[in-house]
Formats: C-alpha cells, sequence, structure tokens
C-alpha cells in the first residue's frame, strides 16, 4: 500500500493521540494511587493481615491505644515495624502512630528506659507497655494487658499436691499460667490451712486436680466462696474427689465412676484407649468459635442433677463412640452394656446464676448485679505442660479464664504460621531437581549451541 502524505499526517496524529491518552491514563492512575489505597493479601493464610481475634480486639475497645516507637532513622529499623503498625492502623484508622529518634530525644529515652533500637511504648487510657520483640502476638499481647481496668486474680488452692500454676512438671499448668500472665492475668496460690479465708479480689478460684484429702474447714471456706457469689474453675480428676463430695452434691453434679474411653482417638494415631477428644462445640461463649480438635487425657464424665438456683450448659461432650469404663484399664478394652455408660458423655459443664451484691462504695445505695459463674472439668491433664501444646487445648485454656473472670472480648491471639514459604521435598525429587538443573539443562543448552553453530558454519 502506498502512503500519501495525508495518509503519513493521520498515522502521525492516532500515534500522537494514543501517547497522548496513554500517558494521560498512567497520570489518571498514578493519582489514584496517590489518593487511594488498595492492598490485598495473597498469602495462604493472611499472614500480613491481623488475625480475626486481634481485629475483634480493636474493635471492642473504646478508646484506642497509641503507639510510640523510639528508633533511628535506618530504613531497615523503621520499615517492618511500620508495616505492623500499619496492619493495626487499617483496622481503626484512628489509632495515632508516632516514631521518635532516640538520638534527638536522649533525655526522654533514658527516662522512659529504652533499651532497644526499634523499642515500641503503647499507651492506653493512662496505663502502658513496653515490647521490644514488634510481632502481632506480642502487640496484642500487650493491648490486652493494659486494656484490662483492673487486676484480674486467678487464685489457685494449694497443699493438696494440686498441679502448680507456675510448675514446670509434665503435670503441672506452668506454660498455661505463663500464657495468663502474658494476657494480663495475675496468679497466684493460697493454702486454706494457713488462711482460710479467700481474699475478695479474687476473680476466680481453681481447684487444680488435687491428689490429697481436704480438710473440713478447707471444704466449708470453698462452699463459703461460691455461695457468696465467687467464681470457680474446678479440674477433676476419675475415681476420688477428696472430700469435695459435699461441693458438687450442693452444685447439683454428679461425677460418673470410670474413665472416659474413646476409639475415636485411635483415627488420630492414639493408641491409649484413655484419652478423648472432642470435635463437636456446643454454642457457649467458651466455645462458640471452635474447630480445632482438643484432647483430654485420663477424663471422668459429668451428670446434672439441676436446681433451680443454677442455668446449666454442657460445654464439652465426647463423641458417641466413646462411653465411661468402670473396669480395669488393661488389656483389650470393651464396652460392657451392663456396667459401662456409653457415650456422648459430659467432661465440662458450665453454670451461671444472676446475684446481688452489696455495694462496695459506702455512698452507694442500690446493690451491685452481676453473674456468678463456675466451671467444671472432668479432666486437668488438658491444661498440663505435656498436652496443652495439642489441638486447640491452649485456645480453650485461655477461653475458660477469660470467660472466668468475665473478660469476654479478650479471645486466644493464636500465632501465625506460613504453610506457604516452604517446599518439602522427597530425596528422590531433591535428586532429580539436582540432576536436571546442574547437568542435564547445561548439557541440552550447551548441545543446542553447538548444533545451531554448525549449521551457520556450513552455510
Amino acid at each position: 500500500m502506498k502512503i500519501t502524505r495525508k495518509l503519513a499526517l493521520q498515522l502521525r496524529i492516532q500515534q500522537s493521540t494514543f501517547i497522548l491518552l496513554f500517558l494521560a491514563v498512567i497520570g489518571l492512575l498514578a493519582f489514584l494511587s496517590d489518593r487511594y489505597n488498595f492492598e490485598t493479601d495473597w498469602t495462604m493464610n493472611q499472614r500480613n493481615t491481623l488475625s480475626e481475634a486481634s481485629q475483634a480486639l480493636l474493635q471492642s475497645l473504646e478508646q484506642l491505644p497509641v503507639f510510640d516507637v523510639y528508633a533511628t532513622e535506618e530504613e531497615q529499623i523503621r520499615k517492618p515495624i511500620d508495616e505492623i503498625l500499619r496492619r493495626y492502623q487499617r483496622v481503626r484508622p484512628e489509632i495515632d502512630i508516632r516514631f521518635v529518634n532516640p538520638e534527638l530525644e536522649p533525655d526522654l529515652t533514658r527516662e522512659l528506659g529504652i533499651s532497644v533500637n526499634g523499642e515500641i511504648i503503647i499507651e492506653l487510657d493512662g496505663r502502658r507497655e513496653q515490647i521490644t520483640q514488634p510481632t502481632e502476638e506480642n502487640i496484642t499481647n500487650a493491648i490486652q494487658r493494659i486494656a484490662r481496668s483492673d487486676d484480674r486474680w486467678l487464685l489457685f488452692i494449694e497443699g493438696h499436691a494440686e498441679r502448680k500454676p507456675e510448675g514446670v512438671a509434665n503435670h503441672d499448668l506452668g506454660e498455661w499460667g505463663n500464657q495468663l500472665k502474658s494476657k494480663g492475668l495475675k496468679i497466684r496460690t493460697l493454702n486454706l490451712t494457713d488462711n482460710p479465708v479467700i481474699p475478695q479480689n479474687t476473680a476466680a478460684l481453681v481447684i487444680a486436680s488435687p491428689l490429697l484429702d481436704y480438710l473440713p474447714g478447707e471444704v466449708n471456706a470453698i462452699q463459703q466462696f461460691i455461695n457468696d457469689g465467687g467464681n470457680l474453675l474446678w479440674l477433676a480428676e476419675p475415681d476420688n474427689l477428696h472430700q469435695l463430695q459435699p461441693i458438687a452434691d450442693s452444685l447439683g453434679l454428679q461425677f460418673l465412676k470410670g474413665t472416659i474411653v474413646d476409639p475415636n482417638t485411635q483415627l488420630l494415631g492414639i493408641e491409649d484407649p484413655r484419652f478423648a477428644i472432642v470435635s463437636q462445640y456446643s454454642q457457649h461463649p467458651l466455645t462458640s468459635d471452635f474447630s480445632a480438635v482438643t484432647l483430654f487425657p485420663q477424663a471422668r464424665g459429668i451428670n446434672l442433677k439441676p436446681s433451680d438456683d443454677w442455668q446449666y450448659s454442657v460445654v464439652l461432650q465426647t463423641l458417641p463412640r466413646s462411653w465411661s469404663e468402670t473396669g480395669e484399664m488393661a488389656g483389650q478394652i470393651k464396652f460392657d452394656a451392663d456396667r459401662d455408660l456409653p457415650g456422648p458423655i459430659n467432661i465440662a459443664v458450665a453454670m451461671t446464676r444472676e446475684i446481688s451484691l452489696p455495694a462496695t462504695d459506702a455512698d452507694a445505695e442500690t446493690a451491685i448485679n452481676k453473674q456468678q459463674r463456675l466451671l467444671i472439668v472432668g479432666d486437668g491433664d488438658f491444661l498440663s505442660n505435656t498436652y496443652l501444646g495439642n489441638g486447640g487445648n491452649l485456645k480453650l485454656g485461655l477461653n475458660i479464664a477469660n470467660w472466668l473472670v468475665h473478660d469476654d472480648r479478650f479471645i486466644a491471639i493464636p500465632a501465625k504460621t506460613s504453610p506457604d514459604v516452604n517446599i518439602e521435598l522427597s530425596s528422590t525429587a531433591k535428586a532429580a531437581i539436582a540432576l536436571g538443573f546442574l547437568i542435564l539443562l547445561p548439557l541440552l543448552l550447551g548441545g543446542t549451541g553447538t548444533v545451531i553453530w554448525l549449521k551457520r558454519r556450513r552455510r
């Protein structure tokens, strides 16, 4: 086709118009990208986005935290901290993030005790926390701690070989206790023979699997604490209540004889028949958000003899194939319809009632209404150092504590993993990749080049 002067002019006009439109679109996109921010997280488990639990915590706060970051101007220090704090700001844009160069504010840095480059001070409602490791778990836990309006004490009874809340033995509760303290809860122990009066500031009393009998005076002290409206966590074990039967009777509880046996555990590779699993949960606040399996070694069942004074909720229940074994736990264990109780069996029961407490303020005229909360679990091993990390046991343990002390909004913050950044290869696959990339591919490229060179040389 012959290109005339007129046609050439039209082509130049079209080309110029296209270039102008292209530049206009690029400029518009640049303007929009500067004015509006849009981000999306394509990682497998949304590890660059705040967990639902952290988001729920932020949404529940009336007053928002302020983040003061004491970091020098280096980008490698400030950038990763800014990225994680921006995640909180995306949920609540009103959150204030301030960077302070400690080199320019030496007096303030020394006064606040800043010792690490990149240390963060989180301030909320006049209270503050300092963290040196800027991870979501650390930041959200710090917000939880300072968001609690007052001290919440969990009081563990001791003196009867109970599980220790700060112990390191396999059967103790030290790991659970550390997690509770990281969330802002306070822990202490009480020997009722030394001091039979349970302090009034006790948010919840814990009976953690005693092995020795309680004295009558100690039983009376616990019963009085319950009668006065105190919250209770009772971790029972098979066969022996160690003189706590009067408390069970007063609460309308019947602990079943024997140990729960659950054949479903074999599906998880657990050969010990004394383990029970729970995979289906009720809509109780403790488990409404649950999906993970929880594991209960050597648990006992609980039946209810309802009282008009309490509202009862079954929180944890075994699967239908389980049963309560009353015979010897040795040899081949089979269900005996004449003596064993078939499942599903209650492992944990929650009890609540509305009570009125005397006003603590001398000038107040009206009583204080509150909900009393009790949780009775037929097992203590699930919170022990040995089994706390199994399935959803840790999350359940944290939810139990928060529910008992009326901090329902503070739910467990699981640490995020990144399953999409690691590739697991077999030895055969590794050898095939090495052979292909290190030997076959170079030979193929070299051979191809040689053939092409020879053909061109013959021309």
